[in-house]
């Protein structure tokens, strides 16, 4: 499983842009080559579909463009993933998590949450109930300040790099490395 944010597509961010930054070839194949090592290791997997995923799908939609003309993840990156919004294992929903916090989804949804998206926060955090335990586990990101993808963020604080880990949907362990 992978939270989401599989390539990063800074070249066509809706934010400021490095204009000394790769143009979107060379970040593209970059790309493919680091998700090949992955799909070597993971060759099946379900994937978060993240906001830097999506950017390309929403520029071309916001140029009317239909989406036939537009390729898979699979077939541009080269993988045989599952590419969803949103998947559930043992009644723990796996996002990306673009609409707030892991706490704030888990409360709205009386559900498990396993989120990324906010790269400087990483928790785990019980909800007990008379009836019901939920848990919200916020995984940080899987990048440091050193790499291109985080040069956006380097006058901001430093990410939580690290997993989270979940077993049989009970038990929740978030794994940090050291900054």
């Amino acid at each position: 499983m992978f939270i989401g944010d599989i390539i990063d597509n800074h070249y066509s961010s809706f934010h400021v842009t490095d204009p000394d930054g790769y143009g979107g070839g060379h970040e593209l194949e970059r790309a493919i080559e680091n998700v090949q090592k992955w799909t070597r290791e993971f060759p099946v997997a379900d994937v978060c579909i993240g906001n830097h995923d999506r950017i390309i799908m929403r520029k071309a939609f916001d140029s009317a463009i239909p989406r036939a003309w537009i390729k898979s993840y699979n077939e541009i990156l080269g993988t045989n993933w599952n590419w969803v919004e949103r998947v559930v294992y043992d009644n723990v929903q796996y996002c990306h998590g673009e609409g707030g916090t892991a706490r704030t989804k888990a409360k709205n949804d009386m559900m498990s949450t396993v989120q990324g998206h906010i790269h400087t926060q990483a928790y785990t955090e019980w909800m007990v109930g008379r009836k019901f335990r939920i848990f919200s586990l916020q995984v940080g990101c899987g990048i440091d300040s050193s790499a291109y993808a985080a040069a956006y963020a380097k006058h901001f604080k430093k990410q939580a790099i690290g997993c989270g880990v979940i077993l049989g949907g009970h038990t929740a362990i978030n794994c940090l490395m050291k900054l």
